[in-house]
């Protein structure tokens, strides 16, 4: 008979169980997200996310005492992801906007982006929609390979190829 997603006849935690597993472990689980992020509402992600998880897993797992080591687990691993998530945003420090302060900065910054901008017009179609997307659209190399039909190891060797090609194309002109 089946209840839920689950499978009792295979000796599986049925839906029932997991209810039950929910309702008495979830705080005891909330209480050490907590101590371990320090923060209630990042803790009820982490728990969260862990019962999420679990519940891919739960058809796996025969009983409650390897279900509760797995959200145990899971909990832990979850709060070490946070805790890193919020080292590095706290890390993070803006860059300084520093714009051209005189107008014959701001004559010089036109002159050098045209010199940019008539050297990409000299690339290859491929290299120069390479070059646009990855530093103009700030894709990654995986977006770039879907939005071109083509693979990552193509994009980095047209990227390259490009970069060098273009730094040719500007020595030239200086």
């Amino acid at each position: 008979m089946t209840v839920g997603i689950l499978d009792t006849r295979a000796g599986r935690l049925s839906r029932d169980e997991l209810v039950e597993l929910y309702a008495a472990h979830r705080l005891g689980l909330m209480r050490l997200a907590v101590l371990l992020v320090d923060d209630m509402g990042a803790a009820e992600d982490v728990v969260h996310d862990a019962f999420a998880k679990f519940l891919e897993k739960a058809p796996a797992l025969r009983d409650q005492a390897s279900a509760l080591a797995y959200l145990r687990t899971s909990v832990v691993n979850g709060s070490r992801s946070a805790l890193r998530r919020r080292r590095t945003a706290r890390a993070y420090v803006p860059p300084r906007e520093t714009g051209p302060q005189q107008p014959d900065d701001l004559v010089s910054l036109r002159e050098d982006h045209r010199e940019v901008l008539d050297a990409l017009a000299q690339l290859p179609n491929r290299q120069r929609e390479v070059l646009v997307l990855r530093y103009w659209s700030e894709l990654s190399e995986a977006e770039i390979a879907a939005a071109l039909g083509i693979s990552r190891g193509t994009v980095k060797s047209t990227a390259s190829r490009a970069l060098d090609a273009l730094e040719k194309s500007l020595e030239a002109s200086r």
